[in-house]
């Protein structure tokens, strides 16, 4: 098995959180203050979720679930996390023991629901990390409920076209952006896979799915979510995340 790091070259995201020093440099950079999650990515991902209450929900690559307590705290019906990394799935179990909520271990392909269960279909993070992004939207779209929803949001197409080592940026160079695939990246010490595919991919497979898209949103910065000033200004030159709002019809 080719290995970068310790750590497996996979097609299957996850992989990466189940090896304990990538997933320890994952946790403390997401819980690090001015943080691209928590600035960038949770705000617009809330501003398209809108209202909660009553929704049965699905978290595909719920992570630690932190989210899914967010939103059974703002009484959404109910909150099942879909999760492949066997490390990241038991955390999530911890974050939601004595909720409501549940987390399915599994991964977002070979995952599967009954038809017509979900109200809300949520992805955060994580599709950029699928290759066969119209296979996982077909089984959405068959876990939605009519006029159910999908929000989620990916790495943007100019990062994952950005081909540069860890650490801060300070540059970003967009090459070979109509070639799709998988791209190679340098990320928290190690090589990363995660999939390449251009805006207009991910809004003609969603319409092929038969979603219909009510919103396209990207990360904008909004100043007062930042301590650092320098970082705000650097987060204003280039977008970081793609987001993407769209209805079963």
């Amino acid at each position: 098995m080719d290995r970068t790091g310790g750590i497996p070259i996979s097609e299957r995201g996850h992989d990466y959180y189940d090896d304990e020093h990538f997933l320890q440099a994952y946790m403390s950079r997401r819980n690090s203050v001015d943080n691209a999650n928590d600035t960038l990515e949770k705000p617009v991902m809330l501003e398209l979720i809108g209202d909660p209450e009553g929704l049965r929900i699905l978290d595909l690559g719920c992570g630690d679930a932190r989210f899914g307590t967010e939103l059974l705290e703002r009484n959404c019906a109910s909150y099942a996390g879909v999760e492949g990394s066997a490390a990241m799935s038991e955390l999530a179990r911890r974050t939601l023991a004595g909720t409501a909520g549940a987390v399915i271990h599994s991964s977002m392909e070979d995952w599967s629901d009954p038809q017509a269960s979900y109200d809300l279909v949520l992805s955060r993070l994580a599709l950029h990390y699928v290759d066969d992004l119209e296979a996982v939207l077909e089984r959405i779209v068959q876990s939605l409920k009519p006029g159910g929803r999908l929000v989620f949001s990916v790495e943007h197409p100019v990062i994952t076209s950005t081909l540069q080592p860890s650490g801060t940026r300070t540059d970003w160079t967009v090459d070979r952006y109509f070639d799709e695939g998988f791209r190679e990246q340098q990320w928290l010490g190690t090589t990363v896979k995660k999939f390449h595919r251009t805006v207009e991919h991910y809004f003609s497979a969603l319409q092929a799915a038969g979603l219909a898209v009510g919103s396209l949103r990207e990360s904008n910065p909004v100043r007062e979510r930042f301590h650092s000033a320098d970082t705000y200004e650097r987060r204003r030159r280039i977008p970081l995340f793609l987001f993407f709002s769209a209805s079963r019809r």
